[in-house]
């Protein structure tokens, strides 16, 4: 299931954000005043926000769910991941997500978590399978639309919720399928040009 040793180096940026997480879960009550997304804060000019906010998580169990899904996400796809475009795609994700989140649901004061970012890198990795021509990758991004039109049309999963003891950002997850699509196809494109612009 997972990848052989020689794919261990692929690991290292969602590794760091898992040690990350870990630290901000363990120093929360210390740092959260400081780095945790606040509207009213990002506002007044705190603009780190906008990326340190995912790092962390309302409880252990949020935390928890996170940690288990990158791991699983690399055991997926990481045969696709490049410590350089995955930390880029990690921070391009982050900030669309927040920004989104600031600029098209104003009613929500504070977001924690990486499940923007993780919906993000689960749907890039999804079309990296369907450029790779592995059949599977259509029934993975199948099932993160269908899991976005079910959170659209029906609200968040009650049992989630009361597992991280908070609501559940479900346009966060939206955004994050949305900046994961955006991210794949803008780097076809511009690998596409460059390949014309060399010819």
């Amino acid at each position: 299931m997972f990848p052989r040793s020689d794919n261990l180096k692929s690991a290292i940026v969602p590794a760091s954000v898992v040690v990350i997480s870990i630290i901000a879960y363990l120093l929360g009550t210390h740092l959260e005043e400081i780095f945790i997304y606040k509207r009213s804060a990002i506002y007044d000019g705190e603009v780190w926000r906008l990326v340190t906010g995912h790092f962390f998580h309302t409880n252990f169990n949020h935390l928890l769910l996170n940690i288990v899904a990158l791991i699983m996400l690399w055991s997926l796809h990481s045969k696709f991941y490049q410590n350089k475009s995955y930390a880029v795609l990690t921070l391009i994700s982050g900030l669309f997500v927040s920004i989104s989140i600031l600029t098209l649901d104003p009613e929500m004061e504070q977001y924690v978590g990486l499940s923007g970012i993780l919906h993000a890198v689960f749907t890039w990795g999804a079309l990296q399978d369907i450029k790779a021509k592995d059949k599977t990758g259509y029934l993975l991004l199948a099932g993160v639309i269908v899991k976005i039109i079910y959170e659209q049309m029906g609200g968040s999963n009650e049992f989630t919720q009361n597992l991280i003891a908070a609501p559940v950002a479900i346009n966060a997850h939206l955004y994050g399928v949305i900046v994961g699509a955006i991210i794949f196809f803008y780097a076809i494109y511009t690998n596409k040009k460059a390949e014309v612009i060399t010819k």
